[in-house]
């Protein structure tokens, strides 16, 4: 739906299923009771989530119209798709293989300027679209330094591929796609310091002369070309599990002049060590799940920062007094605890605030994914829970000052 504050929907990775009709019935069943609350006067956004298996039936002509139609009597439209997981993405474990294929592949670009074809036939007439899509790869697929290059330079090579042809698209239709990468712990763009960095010393010195060649822009036309395709998908939930402080990113952001594709408003368990630790440590065990990643960063009294790929490994080194954890888990985000644990609500309410004051972007996006796995009792229906979220989200972009609620 459209606030002040720019287009604010849902991610539909909520959802399960990987063929196209599974995504479809879980829209026709959800999204009219969501835009009935929420948005019941005018036309909602969707933030579409596309397995590769229904990005492969949607771009068949009869299928793609028959959507449009119903998006149109429905009142809805999309925006913004997630091309982050390609494969299965519920009820099977995913874990470190939701990276997979990766940027170095050519199912990966394959898949990606699939999605792009199709959003470009969705996106209505003055709005921009995104896809977001990983932070490259995962870092520990590689045993060595040279190995990691080599995959970068593979996969930057596959990125340059997508934005030429998201150029022509433009050139083509006027409308303005861009690629937004998700940093996220452990992916070889693990943070925001490390993207910027790759776009800056990598992306932008290899790309622009190519542009220029190829189109025969200026640097300074190329550029900001290439600024306005290549953007940073910046996860609320992924930078906090990092301690990445939300003043400092967007300092970083605005003086190097990236763009962000979209907020994916989200939060991540907090847990800190003070009392009861060893109840703390029996409670968190409910949280270890066989499906998704959950990476671990541990902060000391003395400012120390260390990690752990999953929950699991971070649960055998144990707790200690004075410690704070942030675990990579999409949890609700109108919480603000759970029983002996608490969440990433404040830095999100931070950013959100953030956004209100610079505009950092026009695409806010919830995705909180992990209702399946969640104790049961945090458990609600579908409809209801997507609703709930939205609802917080939009207290706190209509309140003069936020500070987060819980109820």
């Amino acid at each position: 739906m459209k606030t002040k504050y720019g287009h604010l929907t849902y991610c539909s990775n909520i959802h399960p299923g990987e063929s196209w009709s599974d995504h479809f019935s879980h829209l026709q069943k959800n999204l009219p009771l969501v835009r009935a609350d929420l948005s019941p006067d005018a036309p909602m956004g969707i933030g579409l989530r596309l397995a590769n298996e229904a990005s492969l039936e949607l771009i068949k002509p009869e299928i793609i119209t028959e959507f449009q139609t119903w998006l149109e009597r429905e009142g809805f439209y999309v925006f913004l798709i997630n091309g982050f997981p390609y494969g299965s993405f519920h009820k099977t474990a995913v874990k470190e293989n939701v990276y997979k294929p990766d940027w170095a592949t050519k199912e990966r670009l394959d898949y990606t300027l699939r999605l792009f074809s199709i959003l470009s036939q969705l996106l209505p007439a003055g709005i921009e679209g995104g896809v977001s899509t990983p932070p490259i790869s995962y870092q520990f697929f590689d045993a060595t330094d040279s190995d990691r290059k080599q995959r970068i330079a593979v996969a930057t090579k596959h990125i340059i591929n997508v934005l030429f042809h998201l150029i022509q698209i433009e050139k083509d239709s006027g409308k303005t796609l861009h690629l937004d990468l998700e940093p996220e712990p452990d992916g070889i763009l693990g943070n925001v310091e490390l993207w910027v960095q790759w776009f800056l010393d990598v992306f932008l010195p290899l790309v622009i002369p190519e542009i220029q060649t190829k189109w025969g822009l200026t640097k300074e036309v190329a550029e900001h070309t290439v600024r306005n395709h290549i953007r940073i998908c910046l996860d609320v939930c992924h930078s906090a599990v990092s301690f990445e402080d939300n003043q400092t990113i967007v300092k970083l952001l605005k003086k190097n002049s990236i763009q962000v594709g979209r907020i994916q408003i989200s939060s991540a368990l907090k847990v800190v060590f003070s009392e009861q630790p060893k109840e703390t440590m029996d409670f968190l065990v409910s949280f270890d799940e066989p499906t998704y990643l959950h990476q671990v960063v541990i902060r000391s009294d003395d400012g120390k920062l260390q990690s752990y790929p999953d929950l699991s490994q971070a649960l055998q080194r144990g707790g200690k007094p004075f410690e704070e954890w942030r675990i990579h888990f999409h949890v609700p985000v109108f919480l603000d605890s759970y029983g002996l644990v608490s969440s990433t609500q404040k830095e999100l309410v931070e950013l959100l605030n953030l956004h209100k004051e610079f505009s950092i972007t026009n695409s806010l996006e919830v995705e909180t994914y992990t209702w399946g796995v969640l104790p049961k009792e945090l458990q609600i229906p579908m409809a209801e829970s997507i609703i709930r979220e939205l609802q917080w989200v939009k207290k706190i972009l209509e309140s003069e000052r936020s500070f987060g609620v819980t109820r």
